[in-house]
């Protein structure tokens, strides 16, 4: 029987480059949008239950324990069923897809390793967010489902299982015994059903484990959290819309910060803000090729003219470069164990962040400094985006956590705004490109005397959210990782130490306490991992190394039982928000690279042991 809302670290993330699917540990894909990560759902039943749609394989009885994993450094993933009849087994992948298209696969195989199981098949598709009816075509071939247009869904079968209507689904059953095989395939496009031979799944599998192990082959990290680390990566790449090379924040909608509560985003699109920090991550494990390609769409972003809020440049895009994402919400969904209201778009995508020209001038730094340069258009382009920000940067604005409780003058935006003058200078004096130093160092050099005169609290002993207030903010925390202060300076110390009373909770990091700062929505929310690991770094630059490692290995145990976070820590430990974050990786990602470089110094200097 399927868990009607099995927990969110329940769940692996199976995808090809341009969508992705979740699978619960009791065998149930309750998440999938199709063609693309942004489209409409065809299974959600993670948001709803009974309206939802699924596709599950699992055994056809309550009495089993179910355990999930990843063939090693693959992102083939397998949920294993074991009672006292047999051990079954769903191996569930998706052929990559790097190349545009409309043929998405659900390879799902199905083998029983010991005695003997009876699994029952059942796909419940429910397209446009259950909002569409469709029409189901039986054979003994399979089932095709037709949506209208170009919306429809195909299974095609390898047994001999003919499968019955269920609802306005199809259901089969198969009985395996030790050493036997069968399988499934879902594929989009509507097209005709046809008998799959098990040969083919079985060479769509290896195709598969080559592509993965020969990515993650590629990767240059070689430090002490090896296992970590490449699971993030693969989790990042699985975010990754091939065709343009745009990482969604999060493959899922919906997903509450609090259950039951009202913080409940779509974060099926990709943010400036988690673009330019992807392409630190990226370069730190050597994946030069997919920064370049990363770069590009970034920079196709920033516009000629000024023509939004947030001057011109969008704070977020869908995969493809465009900016539609209006707000809807689903009422016809209960969410998340009634986590309502259901939101598909963002209305956040209007929002002035100024924070977002910073970081993406410090992704064209480091980016810079790795030996890829910009090029000619590139760099005018980032020279439009400096220019409106020199008119536009000491205003208020919703920052960097989409506030919808009005704007202030965040000092993270100042902050960041401070680094994208910095970086452009620093391009432009390694690279030789043309600007005006005097312009953007007189910007800069205003906006490290505002910060000093009016983020700096002298009764809190601390760099503050926003001007005028005593909150703390863990935005913050990346002032000594940009430069923009020494992690020895007694005022960022004594910031840190601030942090530590008010933010920490047994290494868990909140970014800042909402009873003090309204953000103009209710209910409270877990920790961000996010902000955890920024946390370590911070740590580790500021010479408590011990514990930098401590928090970082208490993070780990903090992961979903695949290594996977979403992006918060409940007060249980449970994984809440969209799942998984690319945020949360990312940060794992230039947590683990920076904290094994600085344990790596500190033991040639004879202090720690490696």
């Amino acid at each position: 029987m399927r868990k009607r809302y099995p927990a969110i670290s329940d769940h692996g993330l199976i995808g090809d480059l341009q969508t992705a699917a979740l699978v619960t540990s009791d065998g149930t894909v309750d998440w999938f949008c199709c063609p693309r990560f942004d489209s409409p759902s065809v299974f959600a039943s993670l948001l709803d239950h009974d309206r939802g749609g699924y596709f599950r394989i699992g055994p056809d009885h309550d009495d089993y324990v179910s355990r999930q994993l990843y063939l090693p450094d693959t992102a083939i993933l397998i949920t294993r069923f074991m009672s006292d009849e047999g051990v079954g087994e769903v191996l569930d992948f998706m052929p990559v897809a790097e190349r545009e298209t409309a043929c998405h696969r659900l390879v799902r195989i199905v083998r029983t390793v010991r005695g003997r199981m009876r699994f029952t098949v059942e796909a419940q598709p429910r397209f446009d967010y259950g909002r569409r009816d469709h029409e189901l075509e039986l054979s003994p071939e399979g089932a095709v489902f037709h949506a209208g247009g170009d919306l429809g869904l195909t299974l095609h079968l390898t047994g001999s299982a003919v499968p019955e209507r269920a609802d306005r689904g199809v259901r089969l059953a198969v009985e395996l015994r030790a050493g036997e095989v069968d399988g499934v395939v879902m594929e989009s496009g509507g097209v005709a059903a046809r008998h799959v031979a098990i040969a083919e799944l079985w060479a769509l599998y290896e195709e598969t484990i080559r592509f993965w192990r020969a990515w993650l082959g590629r990767s240059s990290y070689t430090g002490r959290w090896r296992e970590a680390v490449s699971r993030s990566a693969m989790a990042l790449k699985l975010m990754t819309y091939a065709p343009t090379g745009a990482i969604v924040a999060a493959p899922t909608a919906g997903l509450p910060e609090q259950v039951g509560a009202e913080r409940n985003w779509d974060y099926r699109y990709t943010w400036i803000r988690d673009a330019s920090f992807s392409i630190r991550a990226l370069l730190g494990l050597g994946y030069t090729h997919e920064v370049g390609r990363y770069a590009a769409w970034l920079r196709d972003r920033v516009e000629e003219k000024a023509g939004h809020a947030s001057g011109p440049l969008k704070i977020m895009y869908r995969v493809d470069g465009s900016s539609d994402l209006t707000e809807e919400t689903l009422d016809h969904f209960e969410g998340y164990r009634g986590s309502r209201p259901v939101r598909v778009g963002n209305g956040a995508a209007d929002q002035l962040q100024l924070d977002i020209y910073g970081e993406l001038l410090d992704a064209a730094y480091v980016a810079d400094s790795h030996g890829l340069q910009p090029a000619h258009v590139g760099w005018t382009r980032l020279l439009q985006g400096l220019e409106w920000l020199c008119e536009n940067w000491d205003q208020a604005e919703e920052g960097i956590w989409e506030t919808r409780g009005g704007r202030q003058d965040f000092t993270y935006g100042r902050l960041m705004s401070w680094v994208a003058f910095d970086r452009a200078i620093r391009i432009a004096r390694h690279s030789g490109r043309p600007t005006d130093h005097q312009r953007l160092q007189a910007e800069r050099d205003r906006i490290y005397w505002q910060i000093m005169e009016r983020g700096w609290n002298p009764q809190r002993r601390a760099f503050v959210q926003h001007y005028g207030s005593d909150v703390l903010d863990a935005s913050l925390l990346l002032m000594p990782m940009m430069g923009f202060v020494s992690p020895q300076d007694p005022q960022w110390l004594s910031t840190l130490e601030a942090m530590d009373r008010e933010l920490v909770s047994d290494s868990l990091v909140y970014r800042y306490n909402p009873s003090a700062s309204p953000d103009g929505l209710r209910g409270s929310e877990g920790t961000f991992s996010l902000c955890t690991f920024w946390y370590v770094d911070a740590l580790a630059r500021s010479g408590r190394l011990e514990d930098a490692r401590i928090t970082f290995e208490k993070m780990l145990t903090y992961a979903s039982p695949l290594g996977l976070y979403a992006e918060e820590i409940g007060l249980t430990g449970e994984q809440l928000g969209n799942f998984p974050q690319a945020f949360s990786h990312l940060a794992l990602i230039n947590a683990a690279v920076g904290l094994n470089r600085h344990l790596d110094e500190a033991a040639k200097r004879g202090g720690l042991v490696p």
